[in-house]
């Protein structure tokens, strides 16, 4: 998978992700009255974060906002902190994953920015996902609890006490389902870094060792020449070359009778 589609297909991924917890959080059926023991009733309620609601038979529905803060449970406060921080950190990892986009030129940035804005705009979708399976978790968590206490109340005696029992609602799919995608998406942008990150040219010194058993020194009358040398000197007789590539790798010195 090459590196722009990995990092457009996490940034579509996230998208949904981010938009999903904000549904979520917004939705009022967090909570939706259990019709178990009662399919037939005549009002339906159902609670949200900001708001519990009452529908009626007719049609009719009533929602009364929660008017308190600190009357309302430590818990459900936690989930609320929890989603709000998971919407904004995926919204600002929305916009800094626009600029770190390939596919998008602006000014003269380099890959190597792009990447740090990438693995940057990731480790936000990771972290808001994280925050809203665990504000879904924990609210789950509380129906659970509040759900077995109320049918341990309603069947303590000889009669049973009608009590409202309350189990999760679609918002709790919705959230979990959200930031399974946030997390989902800021992985693959943690993936997509790795290929926007310049890959450094090393260059590797060769040295020449020689050795000595390979190397046959000649021995003579003759200088290095330089360019300033004339080509006279340079030239050496046939019987010289011939001498010096012979089969035993002796050191062999011309004669007299080569030159002539």
């Amino acid at each position: 998978m090459s590196t722009t589609v990995c990092q457009v297909m996490g940034f579509i991924i996230s998208s949904l992700g981010v938009a999903g917890c904000m549904v979520a959080t917004a939705m009022d059926m967090w909570s939706t009255q259990d019709l178990y023991d009662n399919p037939v009733t005549a009002v339906f309620q159902y609670q949200g974060l900001w708001r519990s609601c009452v529908r009626q038979s007719s049609g009719f529905t009533e929602c009364r906002p929660y008017f308190t803060i600190l009357g309302l449970p430590a818990m459900f406060q936690a989930v609320r902190a929890l989603m709000i921080v998971g919407i904004v950190l995926g919204i600002l990892g929305l916009l800094v994953c626009i600029f770190a986009l390939k596919c998008i030129r602006i000014g003269n940035m380099e890959d190597s920015a792009k990447a740090n804005m990438t693995l940057t705009s990731g480790i936000m979708f990771i972290v808001a996902g994280l925050c809203a399976i665990t504000g879904v978790s924990v609210f789950a968590n509380m129906l659970v609890t509040n759900f077995w206490m109320s049918t341990a109340n309603m069947y303590q005696g000889m009669y049973q006490n009608v009590q409202n029992r309350y189990t999760f609602g679609s918002a709790l799919f919705v959230g979990w389902v959200a930031g399974g995608l946030a997390l989902v998406g800021g992985i693959m942008m943690c993936l997509a870094c790795r290929g926007l990150i310049p890959e450094e040219s090393h260059y590797k010194a060769v040295s020449y060792n020689a050795s000595g058993r390979n190397i046959s020194y000649r021995t003579g009358p003759y200088k290095v020449a330089s360019g300033y040398e004339s080509e006279t000197k340079t030239k050496k007789g046939a019987g010289y070359e011939e001498a010096a590539r012979s089969e035993d790798g002796r050191r062999s010195y011309p004669s007299k009778y080569d030159y002539v």
